[in-house]
């Protein structure tokens, strides 16, 4: 049983490294390209199952360093192999959504210097086909609003993405400060638990020793009830 459980803590280790092009070995991951945004998708999909598997293994050997005599240490080797293998899922992940994001803009651009073409092309066409005078002159035509030009758009581009930035960066300390609690508390929980398996096994020893206490007293009454029923003519 022992044994099952350790060989499907290696298979998603296996599985990863295939994804990413290198062997299934701990240390800096080193994370390909992603060339599609259906490559990334599916990519962030894995990366939420593998964190799925991790921590049920992570599980699994925490209730196996129960049965070892150095359980601290082998708690702690389970927590680091957990640690390194969240960091590689991490790196495929953060790999993933920057190529998105990156799509994402590279398709905005496109689409502006398409207009901006558009744009131009039809200015073009109706300097050299002015249309004719309406019949009433004194209704002027509202002008046509100047076409934006694309370095315009870019500029308003940038700023939106630099306005952007500025909001990812303030909110940083939230987010660092959120994942702080997080891992205190995780940190607190693990030690209430530890302190609740030491009780139990505290209180199961006492248990143990007061019956084998029982034992020995019931065992030692009947030898001497035997002796003093052998005294007896």
């Amino acid at each position: 049983m022992k044994n099952w459980i350790w060989l499907a803590m290696l298979l998603p280790s296996a599985v990863l490294a295939q994804d990413i092009g290198r062997p299934a070995t701990i240390g800096a991951p080193r994370i390909p390209e992603t060339h599609s945004i259906e490559q990334a998708d599916a990519r962030l999909v894995q990366v939420k199952k593998d964190r799925e598997v991790v921590e049920a293994e992570f599980n699994a050997s925490e209730a196996l360093c129960y049965d070892k005599f150095f359980v601290n240490a082998c708690i702690d080797k389970a927590k680091e192999q957990r640690r390194l293998r969240l960091a590689e899922l991490r790196a495929v992940e953060v790999e993933a959504n920057y190529f998105k994001r990156r799509s994402s803009v590279e398709v905005r651009d496109r689409e502006l210097e398409d207009r901006a073409r558009k744009d131009a092309a039809e200015a073009a066409y109706n300097a050299a086909h002015p249309k004719p005078p309406k019949a009433n002159p004194e209704l002027k035509p509202a002008p046509k609003p100047a076409a934006v030009s694309v370095q315009q758009r870019q500029a308003e581009h940038d700023a939106r993405e630099k306005a952007r930035a500025a909001q990812e960066t303030a909110a940083a300390p939230r987010r660092a400060a959120k994942a702080a609690e997080f891992e205190r508390k995780k940190v607190e929980s693990e030690k209430r638990q530890a302190e609740v398996k030491a009780k139990v096994a505290e209180k199961d020893e006492k248990k143990r020793r007061a019956a084998e206490e029982q034992k020995a007293e019931a065992a030692k009454a009947e030898a001497a009830a035997k002796a003093e029923a052998a005294k007896k003519p």
